[in-house]
């Protein structure tokens, strides 16, 4: 099974069933009762969902071989490919002509169109996008827009009935419904911060970025991912969770972009197999397996062993969700964490340090480290620390694990994420990174 965005190309086929002889009205009532149906909720809710189209030039690059390069070749052919793609927003603000969608719906786009159910289009312009919550937001000019209410994602309940609104296939507005089949789905790898509501609403190609809403017609979730083996509906659906969405719109509002928050500890989820062993008694939330010295993790007396378990009152399930949680807020956020530490509840206020202070997505330092999270090594050894690394991402594909330390490149020792990438701008040939892993030290090339 593949795990999908749902932008879509701009490729459409359609079957088309033979025509109906007969028209059938159906009741509104029955014995004075009117029968159930969504339509008042979405006719308020549908003009707020709206259809995006980009077009691009996309820079691919790949490397020449080295037998070419003897004879006056560069080192790398570049070739520019123009693009198109579709999918979907939400309205969050009439006034000002916001526009919710995903990151990965105008990535790398040079124009930029949102079109109403009205059949009006306007030109796009981008205030800002976080690629790691996969959240973007745009604005256009015009009167009349109708803006969509925000919900609540932290008091959703599995079983809770769900309303997908998109443009799958650009077929053109298109809803379905369905209910919330699970909460806080991380570890999938389809973003760096994982924090998923699963629905059961069909969503397919094209529905990245449209509304996820309860029956209330409020804001609950944007979607952003599809589970299926072909890029079609399988029932498994992904939505970003509106809170999770909310705490990125007012950073790129105000910064144009991500001031991430850091806690400063790494950890695994607690499962009924980590509390047997640390003899815990729950058997959900995010176990603390470190604490970074010098962070606000430290500095709150959080000590490795503790379990988190609820976040400024509402409970961690895991810990890709405290993670996500903490990601999305922002440097200087003052929080409560819940613990539970040798069998009791403990709760601590936090002051939420800066990512570029205590931790960086290696792709910030160098492109072939993405899918690694570096920090400043809390021993002796003076390094950087590769806390987390992406499955099948470059970085591991290059041959760095979890736990590995850089203490050099090439000659030049570096003590700090910073000087890491301080060292790697300078390097213009082949760069060897210096690497403790265990007992032993190696080097690893970066091609």
């Amino acid at each position: 099974m593949k795990i999908r965005p749902l932008v879509s190309a701009l490729v459409l086929s359609v079957s088309l069933a033979a025509p109906m002889t007969a028209t059938a009205v159906l009741p509104v009532s029955v014995d004075g009762q009117s029968l159930p149906s969504l339509a008042p909720m979405l006719e308020n809710v549908t003009p707020a969902v709206v259809n995006i189209s980009v077009a691009g030039t996309q820079t691919q690059r790949q490397r020449v071989p080295e037998i070419f390069r003897q004879f006056g070749a560069p080192p790398e052919a570049v070739r520019e490919r123009p693009f198109k793609g579709l999918g979907s927003g939400v309205i969050i603000d009439a006034k000002e002509g916001y526009v919710l969608t995903n990151h990965h719906v105008i990535n790398e786009a040079d124009e930029i169109t949102v079109t109403l159910t009205d059949g009006r289009s306007f030109m796009a312009t981008k205030i800002g996008s976080d690629e790691g919550t996969d959240v973007a937001l745009l604005q256009i000019e015009s009167d009349n827009l109708t803006a969509i209410k925000m919900g609540d994602s932290d008091i959703l309940r599995v079983g809770d009935f769900a309303v997908a609104i998109g443009n799958p296939f650009g077929l053109g507005q298109t809803v379905t419904s369905g209910i919330v089949g699970a909460l806080a789905r991380s570890s999938l790898n389809i973003e760096n911060y994982e924090n998923f509501i699963q629905t059961d609403a069909a969503i397919n190609s094209g529905n990245s970025g449209g509304a996820l809403v309860n029956l209330n017609g409020e804001l609950i979730g944007i979607n952003t991912a599809i589970y299926g083996p072909n890029g079609g509906n399988v029932g498994i659906g992904f939505a970003i969770p509106v809170n999770m969405a909310s705490n990125v719109l007012k950073q790129l509002l105000e910064h144009g972009e991500v001031h991430r928050g850091v806690l400063g500890v790494t950890g695994r989820d607690l499962n009924s197999e980590v509390a047997k062993a640390m003899d815990l008694e729950i058997q959900q939330g995010a176990f603390v397996n470190q604490v970074f010295p010098d962070t606000a993790a430290a500095d709150a007396g959080i000590e490795a062993g503790d379990v988190i378990t609820t976040i400024n009152g509402k409970k961690v399930k895991s810990f890709g969700q405290l993670r996500a949680q903490i990601g999305t807020m922002g440097a200087g956020a003052e929080i409560e964490l819940g613990l539970l530490r040798d069998g009791k509840n403990k709760t601590v206020s936090v002051k939420l340090g800066a990512a570029e202070e205590q931790a960086l997505n290696a792709k910030d330092v160098h492109s072939r480290l993405a899918g690694a999270t570096l920090v400043n090594a809390s021993d002796n050894t003076k390094g950087v620390e590769i806390s987390e690394i992406v499955k099948n991402s470059p970085a591991q594909r290059m041959g760095l694990r979890a736990d590995d330390i850089i203490i050099g490149v090439n000659r030049v020792r570096v003590k700090s994420v910073k000087d890491l990438k301080d060292a790697l701008d300078e390097q213009k040939g082949s760069t060897a990174l210096q690497v403790i892993r265990g007992d032993a030290r190696i080097y690893i090339f970066i091609r």
